[in-house]
């Protein structure tokens, strides 16, 4: 029991992080454009607008992603409930795999929405 309430705290991170940073992108984008916090694309770091634009619609994206998978990764974890150490670890490990992808899907929608409301140069369109 002890091991399997590990790994649900383990699968909770990633919705978690998800939706932290999902609302303080939406709410309070970094201030500076820099090249080490936030979401950093060469498109989101054209201007000031470009940036701000793309950590509102990529932080709505994580939050409501991370909204999502928080409950399917817990309810997915109780079908492990009572199983081996090596099928929680092994199942656990496909769950977060599973959320790595949530996680990076989200770019490209953003890219998108960039491209579409900004010129190569980060003028609105």
């Amino acid at each position: 029991m002890g091991y399997w309430l590990y790994m649900l705290g383990v699968c909770l991170v990633i919705p978690l992080t998800m939706i932290i940073f999902g609302r303080h992108f939406m709410h309070s984008p970094p201030k500076e454009i820099n090249g080490s916090y936030g979401y950093r694309t060469s498109m989101s770091m054209k201007s000031r607008e470009t940036w701000d634009f793309a950590h509102r619609y990529f932080g709505r994206l994580w939050f409501i992603l991370g909204l999502m998978l928080l409950p399917l990764s817990a309810a997915a974890m109780l079908f492990l409930l009572g199983e081996s150490v090596k099928a929680i670890g092994n199942s656990s490990l496909i769950i977060m795999a599973f959320q790595l992808l949530f996680l990076i899907i989200p770019i490209f929608p953003t890219e998108r929405a960039l491209k579409k409301n900004f010129d190569q140069f980060g003028f609105r369109r």
